[in-house]
């Protein structure tokens, strides 16, 4: 079992920019990749970002915009959102992929971009 606590979301206004952070517990040795996904009202959950042991995944919408970050010695990711849009208003949950396999998310934290 793993254990993800998210944090930094809150409201900004458009153009601003947040960091989002999330730190694992639990079983964090068989963590094999860290990312974010999000979620707007009445919309599938989507990925943002990601990334392993290689170079980080991007969804095309947050590209130049977001940067993610994984620290391997602290079980922990964040995520630099930079240039903020109100289309990025989601809920934006911390994901961790396992080897062999298994998904766990955290439980979310909320973004809202608005003037």
């Amino acid at each position: 079992q793993v254990q993800l606590m998210e944090s930094g979301g809150g409201w900004v206004q458009p153009g601003g920019s947040l960091r989002l952070s999330c730190t694992a517990s639990g079983d964090t040795s068989s963590i094999y990749a860290m990312g974010w996904y999000r979620q707007a009202p009445g919309r599938q959950r989507e990925l943002v970002a990601t990334v392993a042991v290689a170079d980080p995944i991007y969804a095309d919408f947050v590209k130049g915009r977001f940067t993610i970050f994984r620290d391997i010695a602290k079980n922990m990711v964040y995520l630099q959102m930079n240039n903020l849009k109100p289309e990025d208003t989601a809920v934006y949950y911390c994901k961790t992929t396992h080897l062999p396999r298994g998904d766990y998310y955290g439980q979310g934290t909320q973004v809202t971009v608005s003037s």
